[in-house]
């Protein structure tokens, strides 16, 4: 037995297909089907609000603090029979495509003013209840829940054979003082059939009422939803921001308490030490607590190191700032060098380009490791380094400019260990740079 509508999208349970409907025109879902589970009712036991699902009743919990639910759920759970609700939905649409068919309608008029006089004075005589269809009042009455006296006024007013009409003439007259009471009419009034033309046009007045209803009752449904998402969506910033305080708070506490652990864990390790060291005194045949002699001299000793720390950190910073100090003069001297080599193979990219890899990796090879002699040593005669740099104007004295000469042979190019100046040697690293990656490079 199916006891409310699932939406197969994201779980959301109704107890009827109307609500069902109202979600699909809400969140574009199209996808249900029956469950036996019951839409959930928890009823909040400080306020009474009831709570559809476990997500509303945390929002809640988080925003008033209300904590104790009684569940209703076995108590709101009625049958649900999808089929019969969804010819109903059908029913309404269909209704609404065609229009209302309306053919029949009371009018309290007289022969005389039928036939174009002037209306009788008669007394209107003997009061009785109107004859209505049979069917049509047990339907109202059984099937949806109208008192006999309301259901006999519907179809007496409309003059209708059509249950729809009788429905919407009870909706918009369901204030009225005397919808209630009993039907009495004028035993000597006469009923008789529209015309067409006067049908339709009670047609088209009760379609344009029902339709302005249903706009209005649409209206109001919209704004309901809209109201109730604000509604969820404050609750659940509100709920999101509870929610990070106390993440934030624990975050806190957690972080005070390894601290806290920290600090005696440190403590233990330090009182330990201390006991350590008077065992290795006592142990040696001297007094547990150093002398005084003994402190000034750790003191000296500790005082030489920091000054030793601090002389290496000077020394260090000089060099770093020494070295930081870019050569002006030289590193022009590369660059004019490196616009020699690329205007003398203008024509050819790909070879100016090979150029200037390969005498990156050979300034960078003494960079990187200047102890190394086979890095601060180029055979001239080297075919690869023939066609590669020699071969173009400007290599060769761009190694000369780094600090390569060649030895007494001329076989070799040949840097010094005590040459190596790596200040140079990172300024043509960086205009080498420059000229792989910067395309306009010699071109202005």
């Amino acid at each position: 037995m199916a006891l409310s509508i699932k939406c197969d999208v994201c779980g959301a349970q109704f107890r009827g297909m109307h609500e069902a409907q109202d979600h699909g025109e809400a969140t574009g879902h199209a996808s249900f089907s029956e469950s036996t589970e019951a839409v959930l009712n928890l009823v909040c036991a400080d306020c009474g609000k009831p709570c559809r699902s476990a997500t509303e009743q945390d929002v809640h919990t988080k925003r008033t603090g209300h904590t104790q639910f009684v569940d209703k759920t076995a108590e709101a759970a009625k049958p649900v029979d999808a089929e019969a609700q969804m010819k109903q939905l059908r029913a309404e649409a269909a209704a609404e495509a065609r229009g209302l068919d309306v053919t029949m309608v009371d009018l309290t008029t007289d022969k005389a003013a039928e036939e174009g006089g002037p209306p009788s004075s008669e007394p209107d005589g003997e009061l009785i209840t109107p004859e209505v269809p049979q069917a049509l009042l047990d339907q109202l009455t059984t099937e949806f829940g109208f008192t006999e006296n309301k259901a006999r006024r519907a179809l007496y007013q409309t003059g209708t054979d059509s249950i729809e009409v009788a429905v919407n003439w009870l909706g918009e007259h369901q204030d009225d003082a005397d919808v209630d009471t009993p039907l009495l009419v004028p035993k000597n009034k006469l009923k008789r059939k529209l015309t067409k033309e006067e049908a339709r046009v009670q047609a088209e007045e009760l379609r344009k009422a029902a339709a302005a209803r249903r706009e209005r009752e649409e209206k109001e449904s919209e704004r309901v939803r809209e109201k109730e998402r604000i509604r969820m969506g404050k609750e659940l910033q509100a709920a999101k921001r509870i929610e990070e305080d106390q993440e934030r708070r624990r975050n806190i506490a957690w972080r005070q308490r390894e601290k806290e652990e920290e600090a005696k864990a440190k403590e233990k390790i330090r009182i330990k030490l201390e006991e350590d060291k008077r065992e290795r005194r006592r142990k040696l045949g001297l007094p547990e607590e150093p002398t005084a002699e003994e402190v000034a001299a750790e003191a000296a000793k500790s005082a030489a190191k920091a000054q030793a720390e601090a002389d290496a950190k000077a020394k260090a910073a000089e060099a770093a700032a020494k070295a930081a100090v870019r050569p002006v003069g030289v590193a022009e001297r590369l660059r004019a060098e490196l616009v020699a080599m690329k205007r003398a193979i203008a024509d050819a990219p790909e070879k100016h380009k090979t150029a200037f890899e390969t005498l990156m990796k050979l300034v960078g090879n003494v960079a990187q490791a200047p102890d190394e002699e086979k890095y601060r040593r180029i055979r001239l005669t080297n075919a690869t380094f023939q066609q590669r740099v020699a071969s173009i104007d400007g290599g060769v004295r761009f190694l000369n400019i780094v600090g390569f000469v060649a030895d007494a042979s001329g076989e070799f190019l040949d840097i010094p260990r005590s040459s190596v100046n790596i200040a140079v040697l990172n300024a043509a690293g960086a205009e080498l740079h420059n000229a792989l990656e910067n395309p306009f490079f010699g071109v202005l």
